[in-house]
Order: structure tokens, then C-alpha cells, then sequence
């Protein structure tokens, strides 16, 4: 991950992009990037999928060391690396539980970015085909030189056309934005 996409990353992020890099940066530095992403997402998964662990990390009420112990527990059971038990440990205890499902898709941003893949975040008016998104995916990807993750948003606002955004790089392209624009220069008239 170079500066840049860290910088943007934990811009946009916030304070779950603080926490995500503190991990990554221990994770790399211990050559357990692989197998701290892995354990995040099953921990992740685990936490769709369990309405206890949904409750534990969304309720501010439930104490903090009782918290630590809990999740400390989890990974323990899911042989999570010790590095990412001490960590549920430490966001436990500083009353963090609630942004841990964003401290992991900040990681898992930061693990695609380290890899040579970058995400797009695209807006739509309908739905894309799988061969669209091929192709746009394709198309960005020979436009940055990197691989795409494309996050799709639906929002018939735009009417028509596609907004892309990658990082702080924003490509309007829809209708909605020609309408204004030509609007905007027929005032001029």
C-alpha cells in the first residue's frame, strides 16, 4: 500500500481506518498479513451470522472487559493468530466494538490495496450486467493499471450514465450531470 492510497484510506475510513492500519502495519511487520485477513473475515462471517456477536458488537451498554473477554473467546475458538486476539482485546477495552465491522472492511480495503487492487465506487441508474461490470472493471482497470473491486450503488437520481470514484478521483459521467451543466450554460444565453 503506498502513501497515497493509505492517506485516502484513512481519510474516508476515520477512525476505523486508524484502527484497520495500527493492525495492518503490525500484521505486515509480522508476517501475518495472510492469515489476520483470513481470520478477520471468517470473524466477520461469524458476525452476520450470530445474533450474540451481533449484540456484543453493537451494544454500548455491555462492559468493556466483559466484551475483550468474549471476543478474546471467539477468536481463541476460531484459532484466530494471537495478533488478532489481542487486538479484539485492545478495541474492546477502548469501547470500540461497535466500529469493529468497519475496522474490518478498512482492513480488508487496505489488504486488496497492498495486493494491487483498488476499489471503485460506482453509481448507477439500473443495475449493471456481469458482462458490463466486466467490461467496466476491465476498462478502469487498463485506465489506473491496477485490478478493480467495483462497489455498485443504484440511484435512479442520476437518470442515466455512471459515476465512478476512486479514491479522491471522481468521474461524472451520468445524465443528470449533463442536464445540469447544459442548463447552467443555457442560463448564460
Amino acid at each position: 500500500m503506498d502513501v497515497n492510497d493509505r492517506s485516502l484510506t484513512l481519510g474516508r475510513l476515520g477512525l476505523a481506518g486508524r484502527y484497520a492500519a495500527a493492525l495492518f502495519d503490525l500484521a505486515v511487520a509480522q508476517k501475518a498479513l495472510g492469515e489476520t485477513a483470513a481470520a478477520l473475515e471468517a470473524l466477520q462471517a461469524r458476525i452476520a451470522d450470530t445474533p450474540d456477536l451481533k449484540v456484543l458488537v453493537s451494544e454500548p451498554r455491555i462492559r468493556r472487559d466483559a466484551a475483550a473477554g468474549a471476543l478474546r473467546a471467539v477468536a481463541a475458538e476460531m484459532h484466530a493468530p494471537s495478533l488478532v486476539a489481542d487486538f479484539l482485546g485492545v478495541v474492546a477495552m477502548n469501547g470500540r466494538t461497535r466500529q469493529l465491522p468497519a475496522i474490518i472492511d478498512a482492513f480488508g480495503i487496505m489488504v486488496r490495496s497492498h495486493q494491487g487492487v483498488a476499489t471503485a465506487d460506482i453509481t448507477v441508474a439500473q443495475p449493471l450486467t456481469e458482462s458490463q461490470q466486466q467490461a467496466l472493471a476491465a476498462k478502469l482497470k487498463a485506465r489506473t493499471g491496477r485490478q478493480m473491486d467495483l462497489a455498485i450503488r443504484i440511484d435512479p437520481a442520476i437518470l442515466g450514465g455512471v459515476v465512478v470514484r476512486i479514491g479522491s478521483e471522481q468521474v461524472d459521467a451520468s445524465i443528470r450531470t449533463r442536464l445540469d451543466r447544459l442548463g447552467q450554460q443555457m442560463k448564460g444565453l
